[in-house]
């Protein structure tokens, strides 16, 4: 079972359910269990192509599981549903104490780059393509993307919990994909996320997305240069850090070992091995979402 306990945790499914090419993969599962990639195509009429980005988008939204088989006609992918059960809670019980601030993507407070690398504003590129140097351009308090092959930003999170409160969880929600030269839509990433140096887990990105342009890159933007990414919700409570409602590390805030004090710094850093297909992320004037990075802090008060 699926249980989505916030609408936020539930977007990747809620995206995934929204085509009807892909209820009626979905539907096929139910009935056949698992099938592979051509048969999906031929029972739906379509081309492997067009099935192969629905299976993947279904995929990432962890509806689905994939694997692959050695079959007759060579290497073959099975797909079965992950789960036959989704639950999703509209209205809580109590209201959550919190509050959020909206970070622009240029506001980071510390960073590295290594080329292919760059800043744009929603008006012009920062400087030039591959400097990293334009990183520390003052202009870059401006910037609405940014892009790295290796190396970290790191941002910092407002902390305005008085002595009566203590953490819940914190949340942020953020459009990211990795980097490749030009595009690439099949270009795997790991990105290691962290706060004040501990790591929290890693999620590897599935491509550099192109080929349409983003709904919010503005129009000068070349059109052979990445336009979208993946709009992702990290989440890190009591029970552990999860990305779209999916656990990737036993990590808790009782790791983080926060307060009323303490500073909140937030990284997103390209693994130096594994999958090394560096990172990009969106603010609200590029990519497929209005908005920048969302910095959620839910919190518990004492009597």
């Amino acid at each position: 079972m699926i249980h989505i306990k916030d609408l936020y945790s539930g977007i990747p499914i809620f995206k995934a359910l929204s085509s009807e090419i892909r209820i009626e993969i979905l539907s096929l599962l139910t009935e056949f269990e698992s099938l592979n990639l051509n048969e999906i195509a031929q029972k739906l009429n379509l081309s492997n192509g067009t099935v192969t980005m629905h299976i993947k988008k279904l995929e990432e939204s962890g509806l689905i599981d994939v694997s692959t088989a050695v079959g007759k006609h060579g290497i073959q992918k099975i797909c079965y549903l992950h789960e036959n059960l989704l639950t999703v809670e509209l209205q809580h019980s109590q209201t959550e104490n919190y509050y959020e601030y909206e970070i622009q993507i240029g506001h980071y407070s510390d960073y590295s780059a290594e080329a292919t690398c760059g800043l744009a504003t929603k008006e012009s590129i920062i400087g030039e393509f591959d400097d990293p140097r334009y990183f520390a351009d003052p202009k870059h308090i401006h910037a609405g993307i940014l892009w790295l092959t290796r190396g970290f930003v790191e941002y910092r999170i407002p902390n305005y919990l008085k002595k009566n409160q203590q953490f819940k969880e914190i949340q942020f929600i953020f459009e990211i994909s990795s980097e490749a030269p030009y595009y690439n839509n099949d270009w795997p990433s790991d990105i290691i996320f962290s706060i004040n140096q501990t790591d929290l887990g890693k999620w590897t990105s599935p491509g550099d997305f192109g080929g349409e342009r983003g709904n919010c890159t503005p129009a000068w933007w070349p059109p052979h240069l990445n336009q979208y990414g993946l709009l992702k919700l990290l989440r890190i409570n009591e029970f552990g850090t999860y990305i779209d409602g999916f656990r990737i590390s036993s990590v808790t805030l009782t790791d983080l070992a926060l307060h009323q004090k303490s500073d909140i710094k937030f990284q997103l850093k390209v693994a130096s091995e594994g999958n090394v297909g560096g990172m990009t992320l969106f603010g609200k004037h590029f990519g497929n979402y209005h908005q920048d990075i969302i910095a959620r802090i839910l919190y518990n008060v004492s009597l």
